[in-house]
């Protein structure tokens, strides 16, 4: 899966493109019909799409159009309406982007028309519309102006929450897996006589924690290389090349200068996130969120005899992870929330939440306080979990239950 999963992901990138331009391939032909005269010359052959107009009775025109393979559009005369019927007839479907195009044009001729009716210029319309410009602009305590763009930032927000929660869900699972394996092929016993139980459950929870990372750093080195090579063999070179012809040809040809533009505005929105905190941020939670429901998961394993006890244990730990992901929407539209930054605070929500605040821009004295309290309760239920492995791991055959717990952590 190391190889495998960066494959499928590169995949999953660039085979919907691929795929999409090899189905329109073949330029879709439609014979327009339009006994109104309202709407000839009025779709424009392009994008895959090739219009021809009529004069024939319906059903010779349908009958052509059936022969050669084309489709026919037909718009039908009115006495007492406007024309905003019409009839597509194909042997195949013919797509959302052609049904999507036909309904455009025929609602802005029909709208422009109601315009003049009323001795209104379309064309005034138009021009008075206009888009607006927000700029969000963040002021930091220290004065310092910083241009954001909060598009991207949700979609990072989103995107990193949900990355760990993930991660702390699988890895979490494999510890839990992996101990209740050795409990019932009784391997623990034999390892139990050469290390302590509280060394024995460390290491296989920071094991899998380094196998997880080192997964996951491949996995973003490999996933870029094969985008690269595939990109690279369908378009013969690859980003960094066309982004160089792409700014050496501004002075050239005028007509680049909107792409140079989009290049220097993407430049702008990368620069606005700091990433280095991103980064080290989403280690740091990873790894500590894991560690945090590992020891957790283990304790699980630790306790029961087989997969199917472990349900029960199950959902009360996992609740706050799921909790943090239904609670996304809330956090990205009010990130500075109270209940934003308590989530953040809280530790088993905080490798969720705060790495869906980050993007936003968190106070440094908060991420730092939200470390803290996941370190310290990190070692706390460690102990916890400690004591319930210690037991547990050598307790074959009895169906333990919270009350078993209680007294395994009284002991």
């Amino acid at each position: 899966m190391t190889v495998l999963g960066p494959l499928l992901m590169a995949a999953m990138v660039i085979l919907p493109a691929y795929l999409s331009e090899i189905g329109e391939a073949t330029t879709k032909k439609i014979v327009v019909l339009d006994e109104t005269g309202w709407f000839y010359q009025k779709f424009k052959s392009g994008d895959k799409m090739e219009f021809t107009y009529t004069q024939d009775d319906f059903n010779t025109a349908k009958q052509k159009a059936m022969v050669t393979g084309a489709m026919l559009l037909y718009i039908p005369m009115t006495q007492l309406n406007i024309p905003v019927n019409a009839e597509l007839y194909s042997e195949k479907q013919p797509g959302l982007n052609v049904r999507a195009y036909i309904k455009t044009v025929m609602k802005r001729v029909v709208e422009n028309k109601k315009l003049l009716a009323s001795g209104i210029d379309p064309e005034v319309i138009k021009a008075s519309k206009v888009n607006i410009n927000l700029v969000t602009v963040k002021v930091a305590e220290n004065g310092e102006e910083k241009e954001s763009y909060t598009e991207v930032e949700v979609g990072l927000a989103i995107f990193a929450g949900i990355l760990i929660y993930f991660f702390i869900f699988m890895f979490g699972a494999q510890v839990l897996k992996g101990v209740v394996e050795e409990k019932s092929n009784r391997i623990v016993e034999v390892l139990v006589s050469s290390v302590k139980p509280f060394q024995l459950m460390m290491g296989k929870i920071v094991g899998i924690a380094l196998v997880g990372l080192t997964q996951f750093l491949l996995w973003i080195i490999l996933t870029g290389v094969f985008i690269g090579v595939f990109q690279a063999g369908l378009t013969g070179k690859d980003i960094s090349e066309g982004i160089q012809m792409m700014t050496q040809s501004q002075s050239v040809n005028s007509g680049n200068a909107g792409q140079t533009l989009a290049l220097v505005q993407m430049q702008e929105i990368l620069g606005s996130i700091d990433f280095r905190v991103m980064i080290f941020s989403f280690l740091f939670y990873f790894l500590a969120g894991y560690l945090l429901y590992a020891s957790l998961f283990a304790a699980i394993g630790g306790a029961v005899d087989n997969d199917a006890d472990t349900q029960q244990f199950m959902l009360p730990i996992t609740i706050p992870l799921i909790f943090s992901v239904v609670m996304s929407s809330v956090v990205v539209n009010q990130p500075d929330s109270s209940l934003s930054v308590f989530l953040s605070m809280f530790p088993f929500t905080s490798p969720v939440i705060m790495m869906m605040r980050i993007p936003f821009g968190v106070p440094m004295w908060q991420i730092w306080l939200s470390v803290v309290i996941l370190l310290l309760t990190f070692v706390f239920t460690v102990w916890i979990a400690a004591k319930i492995y210690r037991i547990g791991i050598l307790i074959y055959g009895k169906k333990v239950n919270y009350a078993e717990l209680w007294k395994w952590l009284k002991y």
